[in-house]
This record gives C-alpha cells, sequence and structure tokens, in this order.
C-alpha cells in the first residue's frame, strides 16, 4: 500500500506509517495540479493532508481510497465528490482540543488585559500603567461558548477554573449534557451573545453554521463583550463583527477570518490589520508539538484499520451522520438466518438500514447485532423481531449528536 503525505507532517508520524510496512511517500509542498498529477502517478491508496485543498478534480483517476485530515476540520475536502468517488473521507478530532482551548483563552486574557499594547508600548519606551490598570476582570462574569464539542468542554473546564459562570448553545446540547457539565444551556446563539461577556466560538462549518453569526447575533453582543473564534471564519459575518468593534466597543480574538493566507507565510492587508481592540493570530490553533504528535499517532492508527480492516474511524462522509436517527440492539444466538430474519421485518416495516455491524461473543454461541436506521422502529416491528426463537432481546437507542 503507498501513502501519500502532502502536507507537513511530523517525523514520527513518517516512522510509525513506514512500521506498518506501507511506503510512504512525503511531499509535503504539492498542491493543486501537482497534486492530482502525483497522486495518478504514485497510485497513492491513501493521501493525508492538513491544510492542503483536495477538490475533486484531483481525486478522479487514481487509485485513492481514502484521504486523511490530519486535524479536526475537513472544509479543505470535497466531500461530495470523495463521496461519488467511494473514496472514504476521515480526520482526527479531538487530538488538538487542549491546544485551541489554551490559545483561545490566550486570546481571551489577550482581550481583557490588552497585552499586546501592553507589550508594544513598553518596546517603544512608553509606560502608561493609567490606561492600562482600566481592565475588567473574568472572575464572576459569564462565559458563553457556541458549540459544546470536544474543544468547547475543555473551555468550559478552564472558565470554571477561572470563577466563570457558564451558558452555552448547540443544537445537540441535551439537559443531560448541560447538567453533567454544570452549565446554562441557551436555546439559541443569539440568547448567549445576550447573557455572555466572553463568547467564544467552537462549531464545525456546515450549511446551518456558514455565515450563522450575522448582524443579528452581534448586534446582541453586550458593549465591551470580548467574542473569540478559533473554529472557521466562514461561521461568523466579518462585517457584523467589524460593526460591532468600531461602534459598541466588542474587543476580538481571532485564529480564524476572512482573507487571511492560505500557505505558511505570506502576506496580509485586509480590514482587521491595525484595527484597534481586535487581535489576529496566524490560524496556529492546533499547532503545539503536543496535539502535532497526538494527531500523528491517531494517523498511523487509522492506516493501520484500513490497511488490516478496510474500514476506518471517524469517517465523515458516510450517510448515517446525517440520516440515521435510531440504532436497532439485537441479541441472538449466531444462527444462519437470524439476520435475514431481522433485516426482512425492518424492510417490512419501511426502515432503512444505515449501518450495520454484529458482534460475535466468545465462543461463538451468541452475538450482538446494532444496526442504525432512518427512524424509530414501531413496537410492531420490535415484537416481529422478537418473535424469531433465536432473538433473545431487542432495545433502541435514540442517536445523540453533539455539534
Amino acid at each position: 500500500m503507498k501513502v501519500l503525505v502532502a502536507d507537513r507532517f511530523e517525523e514520527i508520524g513518517l516512522d510509525g506509517l513506514r512500521r506498518l510496512g506501507v511506503e510512504v511517500i512525503y511531499e509535503p509542498s504539492l498542491a493543486g495540479a501537482a497534486l492530482a498529477d502525483r497522486l495518478r502517478e504514485s497510485e497513492a491508496a491513501v493521501l493525508v493532508v492538513r491544510s492542503t485543498e483536495v477538490p475533486g478534480e484531483a481525486m478522479r483517476n487514481t487509485k485513492l481510497g481514502l484521504v486523511i485530515r490530519a486535524g479536526a476540520g475537513y472544509n479543505t475536502i470535497d466531500i461530495d465528490a470523495a463521496s461519488e468517488l467511494g473514496i472514504l473521507v476521515t480526520n482526527c478530532p479531538g487530538k488538538n482540543s487542549q491546544a485551541v482551548a489554551e490559545l483561545a483563552w490566550g486570546l481571551i486574557l489577550a482581550c481583557d488585559r490588552r497585552i499586546p499594547e501592553n507589550v508594544s508600548d513598553l518596546n517603544q519606551g512608553v509606560w502608561n500603567k493609567t490606561e492600562y490598570s482600566k481592565a475588567r476582570g473574568l472572575h464572576g462574569r459569564t462565559f458563553g461558548v457556541i458549540g459544546i464539542g470536544k474543544i468547547a468542554q475543555e473551555m468550559v473546564v478552564r472558565a470554571k477554573a477561572f470563577g466563570m459562570n457558564v451558558v452555552a448553545y448547540s443544537r445537540w446540547m441535551t439537559p443531560d449534557l448541560a447538567a453533567g457539565l454544570q452549565i446554562g444551556r441557551a436555546s439559541n446563539a443569539t440568547e448567549v451573545a445576550l447573557m455572555a461577556d466572553v463568547i467564544s466560538v467552537h462549531v464545525a462549518l456546515t450549511p446551518e453554521t456558514r455565515g450563522s453569526l450575522d448582524h443579528a447575533f452581534f448586534d446582541k453582543l453586550r458593549r465591551g463583550a470580548i467574542f473569540i473564534n478559533t473554529s472557521r471564519a466562514e461561521v461568523v459575518v466579518q462585517d457584523a463583527l467589524l460593526k460591532a468593534v468600531t461602534e459598541r466597543g466588542v474587543r476580538a480574538g481571532l485564529d480564524v477570518f476572512e482573507g487571511e493566507p492560505s500557505g505558511g507565510t505570506g502576506s496580509y492587508s485586509g480590514a482587521l490589520q491595525n484595527l484597534p481592540g481586535v487581535y489576529c493570530t496566524h490560524h496556529i490553533g492546533a499547532s503545539t508539538e503536543q496535539a502535532q504528535e497526538a494527531i500523528a499517532h491517531e494517523v498511523v492508527q487509522i492506516v493501520r484499520e484500513y490497511r488490516s480492516k478496510g474500514g476506518v474511524p471517524n469517517v465523515v462522509n458516510v450517510k448515517r451522520a446525517e440520516v440515521a436517527t435510531h440504532v436497532v440492539v439485537v441479541r441472538h444466538l449466531d444462527r444462519v438466518g437470524v439476520l435475514a430474519h431481522v433485516l426482512s421485518v425492518l424492510k417490512d416495516e419501511g426502515l432503512n438500514v444505515q449501518e450495520m455491524e454484529n458482534i460475535v461473543l466468545g465462543g461463538a454461541r451468541s452475538a450482538i447485532a446494532q444496526i442504525s436506521v432512518d427512524r424509530e422502529p414501531r413496537p410492531e416491528g420490535l415484537l416481529a423481531i422478537k418473535m424469531n426463537e433465536n432473538v433473545f432481546d431487542v432495545s433502541v437507542f435514540q442517536i445523540e449528536r453533539i455539534a
């Protein structure tokens, strides 16, 4: 198996891939037409990228079976084209959560205490303790978080350490999850804007989140509030943010923003350059040694599973992620015809199976089937499944998704 690594990648990860016995082609500067040509020439089965864009055209007429995003997001990969071509796309969620949270909190403190201006003035020989003693402080104030995935949960832990109250909004957050995290649960992002002194955004880029933080959202922010975005630039309407900064004293810390350079080096001369109250970093949220080593290990694990089983964890272009609503769990004897019976009943119920796994237990006497379906089965259907003498029991669980 050939693995083409078309982006910067940790040496520990390259060594791990080689130890799997795969042929590693490391060309971190590939992009555009050069990437497409190299994929075809090398006949690589696996492509590993970080920030490199992977358009549909680059994947056509190749031997690719898997694209791995060595990071949490995957908006630089043409998911629709990959699905059309039968190519799995996977990522490494959660491996950079602490790194992103650390940067986000650095931006929060910088905004509150105006640390960059402090340092800049002193570097120029200016002492202005009178001005820089006007910070509001964080203890006892309200921290708002939009999204409640792994990075957001790391943010919550740190907010509590600062003695802040926490309120969050996520489309997928249940009351039980909010209670478990001991945080308030807002009904929408605007409600967070109304309540919070500091807001941090941690959502994936989807059709629903693109442009979701618009004028209506920023108009509700408290005067002097702090706004942090380390997720995706596209979720923010930048003109609305600029208006809040210039007209309402909002301070912003951004690791992602409109017009940021795409490469490792470059120049920037956009609207955020030298804008008072706004601190921008260079899209470095996940760029710590700890995070990159964790991601490298995850990539090796993904390739190992793909090579040995043909499947991989963290697949982002499997239909069940959007369609499946319930999982039917069937405990049964390991006998011929049991699964055929179960699937026949589901078919008669009009249920579409999105994914299925049958785990045979030790001794090969019994098994557990886990079947993802597109809606909740009727009690009559569950009873029909149980009518088979080889079925012990049937349970149904609703799928809970966390943004």
